[in-house]
C-alpha cells in the first residue's frame, strides 16, 4: 500500500489479520531505545498500572493477534497461558480453561487495555503496519493529551496504542484535573509521516500506559480508586471517571457506557482477570493497604504482592 485513505483503510480493515499468517513477530530485534525512565512518563509516576491478564477461550488465536498485530513477544509459557511483552518487560498475560465463558459484553470488566509507545513515529510506524496488515481499527482519536488508535483482540478484548504529547503541551486546570476531548485524530496524516522501512514490533519502552474498565457505578469507582486506593480523580466524561497519580492524565478509567448497573463479574469469565497497579512510592502503597483494611476489604498477601478483588468481581493486585 502506498498511500492511504483514511475512511476507506478503516472500513477495509474490518478483514482483519489471520491468525494463519507468518511466524511471531520478534519485538528484541528492533532498534530500542528505552524512554520509560524519563520523570514525566506514565510508568515513573508513584504508581502505575504494570501488567494486564485475560481470560481467553481460543489462546492460540489471541495470542497470535497480539504477536502479529500488536508486535508483542512471547515472554513464558505454562500449562494454562502465555506472558508477552516487548524487550523482556512482561505487558500481558493470556490463560484459559475448560471454564472459560464469553462474557456478555455489558458485563463489568475491561474496556480496553492501552499500549503507550514511545513517540508519533512509533504510533505511525504501528499504524502503517495496521494498514498493510488488514488489522481492523474501531476509531482514531486526539485527546489532547495524547494520540489514540482502537481496535479490539479476536475475543473482542478492547486495545489501545497511543503516544502521549510532551506534558508542556497539556492544559492543567485550576483545581488540578487535566483538560482532554475526544477529537478526529487525522489517520492519513499520521500514515503519511510514517516510516516505511518495515515494522519489526514494538519498540523497546513499550508500556501499559493505563487500563479502561467497564464498571456499574461511578459515584462507586471515584470512592474506590480515589478515596481507597489513593488515586486522583484527573478528569471526567458524562458516565466516566479518569484516576492517575503524578498528574499523568489517567492510570485507570472506569466508565458505565456500556455497563451501568450490572452485576458483579462471575468466574470463568472471559476478559479481564485482574491487572496490577505498581507503586514506586512505599508510602503510597501504605496507605492503600490500610485504607483496605481498614474497610475490611479481603486480601492475600504473597511477597511485595497484594491480591483482591474489585467492587465489580474484576481481580486487581497492588504490588511495590
Amino acid at each position: 500500500m502506498t498511500d492511504l485513505d483514511r475512511r476507506t483503510f478503516l472500513g477495509a480493515a474490518a478483514a482483519g489479520i489471520a491468525a494463519s499468517k507468518a511466524g511471531p513477530i520478534r519485538a528484541e530485534t528492533a532498534t530500542m531505545t528505552d524512554t520509560t525512565t524519563q520523570p514525566n512518563h506514565a510508568v515513573a509516576m508513584p504508581a502505575f498500572v504494570d501488567h494486564s491478564h485475560l481470560t481467553v477461550i481460543d489462546l492460540p488465536m489471541v495470542s497470535a493477534f497480539y504477536q502479529q498485530a500488536m508486535g508483542l513477544t512471547v515472554l513464558e509459557t505454562s500449562a494454562s497461558g502465555e506472558t508477552l511483552g516487548v524487550a523482556g518487560r512482561p505487558l500481558l498475560t493470556l490463560t484459559t480453561g475448560s471454564n472459560a465463558a464469553r462474557a456478555p459484553r455489558n458485563a463489568p470488566g475491561l474496556f480496553h487495555t492501552a499500549f503507550l509507545v514511545p513517540n508519533r513515529k512509533e504510533l505511525g510506524r504501528w499504524l502503517a503496519h495496521a494498514a498493510q496488515n488488514n488489522v481492523p481499527l474501531t476509531g482514531a482519536s486526539d485527546h489532547l493529551v495524547s494520540e489514540a488508535i482502537y481496535l479490539d483482540d479476536p475475543e473482542g478484548n478492547g486495545i489501545e496504542i497511543y503516544r502521549d504529547r510532551d506534558r508542556a503541551e497539556w492544559t492543567y486546570i485550576a483545581d488540578g484535573t487535566v483538560k482532554m476531548a475526544t477529537h478526529r485524530l487525522d489517520l492519513q496524516a499520521l500514515y503519511d509521516e510514517a516510516p516505511k522501512d518495515g515494522w519489526t514490533g514494538q519498540e523497546n519502552g513499550t508500556v501499559i500506559g493505563h487500563i479502561h474498565l467497564q464498571v456499574s457505578n461511578i459515584p462507586e469507582a471515584n470512592a474506590f480508586f480515589h478515596d481507597v486506593l489513593g488515586l486522583d480523580i484527573m478528569t471526567t466524561y458524562p458516565g466516566a471517571s479518569f484516576f492517575a497519580t503524578g498528574k499523568y492524565h489517567h492510570h485507570v478509567a472506569a466508565n458505565v457506557w456500556n455497563s451501568s448497573g450490572q452485576p458483579k463479574r462471575q468466574a470463568g469469565m472471559t476478559g479481564l482477570a485482574d491487572y496490577t497497579i505498581r507503586f514506586n512510592d512505599p508510602a503510597k502503597l501504605g496507605g492503600a493497604l490500610k485504607k483496605l483494611d481498614e474497610l475490611a476489604i479481603a486480601t492475600t498477601r504473597s511477597g511485595d504482592t497484594v491480591s483482591l478483588v474489585d467492587p465489580w468481581g474484576i481481580g486487581l493486585k497492588l504490588s511495590a
